[in-house]
């Protein structure tokens, strides 16, 4: 697993669309696209020219095409928090934006096929389809918990089927799959599956159930972390958690620069 090299460029949109919950935002990026892995992020610069800025958002990448009529170009989902995500999602298509990427570590692909279970809460799925494709070219089973408060706040659940062996669905109200959080699954999932490593991305609490869970079953577990940062490249020290390193120590780093992608038995989550 290895970091990339990022860049700054000015992208520039292709297109913003409404799906669900959330919009899919997709911008011309050359030379970022094809460096790109699953679990890569990208910070968008947030405000345009406004006399104060917003800063950067970051997002998981959803999708990285390195070639096309645009010379590359990445998707990212977007859900509206507030002023930052809101003018983002206001973008017309050709509108610049000042982007970095690919940032930080991705998952690690196994050298030999194995049972995979992917696990993603919300938006948080973002990254997952991307890998669940590259670990079928691998040879892996892939199986799918996909989560989120409401229908509507399932990601691309229709994609996530046609790339993995089988999907499973939870939602909190109950109006699709499980009534309840996407984390009722693990028992069932761990238990009748082949599972040797699960990947997961999404709330705190998710990523702690499934290290748990694999940890508890002698499978191991890859969690991409998801903290606030303003800057994407580890200065702006928002984003820092704790984790245990091989020596029993346990050590403070910065999750969009030594992560954001842990061994999930790594991390200290009772101090998150």
């Amino acid at each position: 697993m290895s970091t990339a090299v990022p860049g700054r460029i000015r992208g520039e949109v292709l297109s913003v669309r409404r799906t669900g919950a959330y919009h899919h935002l997709t911008l011309r990026t050359p030379g970022i696209a094809a460096n790109t892995r699953p679990g890569h992020f990208v910070a968008l610069a947030v405000g345009g020219d406004e006399p104060v800025r917003l800063g950067r958002r970051a997002f998981w990448v959803y999708a990285a095409d390195p070639g096309g009529l645009y010379g590359g170009s990445t998707e990212v989902v977007v859900a509206v928090r507030g002023a930052g995500t809101a003018w983002l999602t206001g973008l017309s298509t050709g509108d610049p934006v000042d982007m970095l990427g690919p940032l930080g570590k991705p998952f690690a692909l196994p050298r030999e096929p194995v049972g995979c279970l992917l696990v993603g809460g919300g938006y948080g799925a973002a990254p997952l389809l991307g890998l669940a494709r590259r670990l079928v070219d691998r040879g892996c089973k892939v199986h799918m918990l996909l989560g989120a408060a409401t229908e509507d706040g399932l990601l691309s659940p229709l994609e996530a089927r046609r790339a993995a062996t089988s999907v499973a669905l939870a939602t909190i109200d109950g109006s699709v799959g499980t009534a309840g959080p996407v984390s009722t699954l693990l028992p069932d999932a761990f238990g009748t599956l082949d599972v040797e490593v699960a990947y997961a991305c999404g709330p705190h609490s998710l990523l702690r159930a499934v290290s748990e869970a694999a940890t508890a079953r002698g499978a191991y577990s890859q969690c991409a972390v998801e903290l606030p940062t303003s800057c994407g490249t580890g200065l702006c020290l928002s984003c820092v958690l704790e984790v245990t390193g091989d020596d029993g120590r346990t050590r403070t780093v910065r999750s969009c620069v030594e992560g954001p992608v842990f061994a999930g038995d790594a991390v200290r989550w009772g101090r998150l």
